[in-house]
C-alpha cells in the first residue's frame, strides 16, 4: 500500500481532523488561561502580597556589572521562581476549568443518555440498548424462576 494511500485513509477516518481541531481550540484555550492568569488572578494577589509581581521575582546568583557609560561587562545571573509561580496558577486554573467543563459534560450527557428521563431525547443507539438490556433482565428472571420452580 502507497504512503499516500495510507495518509488518504488516515485523514478521511477523522483523526488528522480531529487532532487539528484539538490543537486549534487548546491553542486558543491557552491565550484566554494566560490572560485570566495575568490579568484577573494575578493583581488581586500582587495587591495582597503588598505589590509584589510574581513574574519579576527572582533569586539573584551573581549580580551584574556596568560600566559607567551603560555597558554591561557581567550579565546577572539569577533563579525566576516568579515565572515558575505563574506557570503553576497556569496549570491549576487550566486543570480545575478543564475539570469543570468535563463535568458538566459529564451531566448533560448522563441526562441525554438516560432512557427513563423523558425530558431529554435519547439518541436511538442508547434507547435500543436500554431495552435490549431490560428484555435480558426479563429473561434472566424467568430462567431463575424456571430453574428454582424445576428444584
Amino acid at each position: 500500500m502507497g504512503i499516500i494511500k495510507e495518509f488518504k485513509e488516515f485523514a478521511i477516518k477523522g483523526n488528522m481532523v480531529d487532532m487539528a481541531v484539538g490543537i486549534i481550540i487548546g491553542t486558543a484555550f491557552n491565550s484566554v488561561v494566560n490572560t485570566l492568569v495575568k490579568e484577573v488572578v494575578m493583581p488581586p494577589l500582587s495587591l495582597m502580597t503588598d505589590g509584589i509581581e510574581f513574574a519579576n521575582r527572582k533569586w539573584v546568583l551573581r549580580e551584574g556589572v556596568a560600566e559607567a557609560d551603560g555597558v554591561t561587562l557581567v550579565e546577572e545571573v539569577a533563579v525566576g521562581y516568579g515565572a515558575l509561580i505563574e506557570s503553576l496558577l497556569d496549570f491549576l486554573i487550566i486543570g480545575m476549568t478543564i475539570f469543570l467543563v468535563i463535568r458538566l459534560m459529564n451531566r448533560f450527557r448522563n441526562k441525554a443518555e438516560n432512557p427513563d428521563d423523558k425530558r431529554e431525547v435519547t439518541p436511538k443507539d442508547i434507547e435500543l440498548l436500554s431495552k435490549m438490556n431490560h428484555l435480558m433482565e426479563e429473561q434472566n428472571q424467568l430462567l431463575k424462576n424456571n430453574l428454582s420452580n424445576k428444584k
